[in-house]
């Protein structure tokens, strides 16, 4: 069977779930979940994720009993580092390969249904409220992930909140959280981020920004508040066109910005704009501490809203792949297929942004060449298209019998059929982050350099080229059909 075939994926036969407890009930039905009693914030859950996330497929953790907490007081962690899991939360058939996965991201991107949000006066976060001299985030658990890390991090896979003054736009994202002490936490944004865009603007009126954090709540607000998904879209929106119904939320007490109101733990407050925080160091998705402690924004929290014994939903980055990234090497990949296929590239059978990449910094793009020339052209699109240009290192593209994630296959075509004189182009000045260990130059380290990579059979050799030792798409088919027991 060619193994770049996609099969159609299918939603789940139950419905979605609607917030984080009942994806965790879905996830222990699937048996990919393990439930952790002892494991302390000062390292041991941090330490168990790293290794965890060494192999991909490895079930989630619930961790309770946590030392110096309150029984019930919880951390879930290595949560979307399965193909079955990014399944589930997009609403998918969690049987589905991890292309058709990318292929049913790649319809949601294009439909881009939107469902607003529909307000509710109450839900289980508020079942219990802090505020004032009550608030105390030395009470809920916030792990010492890394062994270098600057502190406890309560927000890693959480949900940042923010109102545009201007539009009353509400745009949320995934934004870094360091405890600082029970009423003050970090909060680390990229310069030109949307919520790095709105805390501006209160700013430069004199105010302090309004912010909710949510910290635990359905893992789908969280894969889409990592991407770009355009100006003026509300996530939330966004979520209820997936699920095919509104996302309930609830108004926070001082800034009336709408929370899920499923959600187990929301940190409400303010950024001003005249406080700065050392914060850091932490170590970052491309698996490094590519940051130093520095002086960066602090959120003051005035309230503090949570169910009866929260799950902070803990997404650990580190050496890829990581719990921070394998979900993005899905909608990456969704991301940068339709953008080339959008600027004209047809041929296109695959693309996948690699988890050991970060789902940045690698690609592979599957095409059934047409023209000569057409291997090289999709390689520079896909190493500079929006969603493929930030960040990226490599770029490789193979003809329509390689899996583009298929690792063994990708290394195979490189070594098979790429010339390093012929068939290797390097691009300078690309876009970089301050994240990546190699960007330049030192004082900004905005740029990066790239390569794309031709492995495929030479356009002039498609008719003389050694046929591969391997059986045919369709001999491989129906033998697999007749025989697949005995690969189970």
């Amino acid at each position: 069977m060619n193994s770049t075939q996609v099969k159609e994926p299918t939603l789940i036969p139950q419905e979605v779930a609607g917030d984080l407890r009942e994806w965790i009930d879905q996830v222990e039905a699937l048996g990919e979940l393990r439930h952790v009693e002892g494991a302390s914030c000062d390292l041991e859950i941090g330490t168990i994720v790293d290794i965890a996330i060494e192999k991909v497929g490895r079930p989630a953790f619930l961790f309770d009993e946590i030392p110096n907490f309150a029984a019930g007081r919880r951390v879930l962690a290595n949560v979307l580092t399965s193909p079955a899991r990014v399944a589930l939360a997009s609403g998918m058939d969690p049987k589905a390969d991890q292309l058709s996965i990318v292929q049913g991201w790649r319809e949601i991107f294009a439909r881009m249904k939107q469902e607003p949000v529909r307000e509710v006066s109450d839900g289980p976060v508020l079942q219990n409220v802090q505020s004032g001299n009550q608030v105390d985030l030395s009470g809920f658990p916030a792990p010492h992930w890394h062994e270098k890390d600057g502190g406890y991090f309560i927000g890693t896979g959480c949900l940042v909140v923010m109102r545009d003054p201007d539009s009353g736009w509400i745009n949320t994202g995934a934004y870094r959280i360091q405890v600082h002490d029970e009423r003050t936490t970090g909060i680390l944004i990229t310069r030109g981020r949307h919520g790095d865009v709105i805390m501006r603007k209160y700013w430069e009126k004199g105010e302090a920004c309004p912010v909710a954090v949510v910290a635990g709540g359905h893992p789908l607000f969280l894969m889409l508040g990592g991407i770009p998904i355009g100006d003026e879209i509300s996530e939330y929106d966004v979520v209820g066109g997936i699920w095919g119904r509104s996302v309930e939320v609830v108004k926070t007490p001082a800034h009336s910005l709408p929370v899920p109101a499923g959600a187990e733990l929301v940190l409400e407050g303010v950024i001003p704009h005249d406080v700065r925080h050392p914060e850091g160091p932490f170590g970052e998705w491309t698996g490094y501490y590519a940051t130093p402690l520095k002086d960066e924004p602090v959120i003051q929290v005035e309230n503090i809203l949570h169910r009866d014994d929260p799950i902070n939903l803990g997404v650990m980055p580190g050496m890829p792949p990581n719990d921070n990234t394998y979900f993005l090497s899905y909608l990456q990949s969704a991301l940068v297929w339709s953008q080339m296929e959008a600027a004209g590239i047809s041929g296109i059978q695959g693309v996948w942004a690699h988890e050991a990449g970060g789902s940045r910094m690698w690609q592979t793009i599957s095409i059934r060449q047409l023209h000569p020339g057409h291997a090289k052209q999709a390689g520079a699109l896909a190493a500079t298209c929006r969603a493929g240009g930030y960040v990226n290192r490599v770029t490789v593209v193979v003809d329509e019998d390689i899996d583009p994630t298929n690792t063994d296959e990708v290394i195979w075509a490189i070594s098979s059929r790429f010339d390093p004189r012929e068939d290797l182009e390097v691009l300078r000045k690309c876009q970089a982050s301050p994240l990546d260990p190699m960007a330049y130059p030192e004082d900004t380290k905005c740029y990066n350099s790239r390569m794309v990579i031709d492995a495929c059979i030479p356009w002039e050799r498609r008719d003389q080229f050694p046929d591969a030792a391997r059986a045919s798409k369709d001999l491989r088919k129906k033998t697999w059909e007749k025989w697949h027991h005995l690969f189970d």
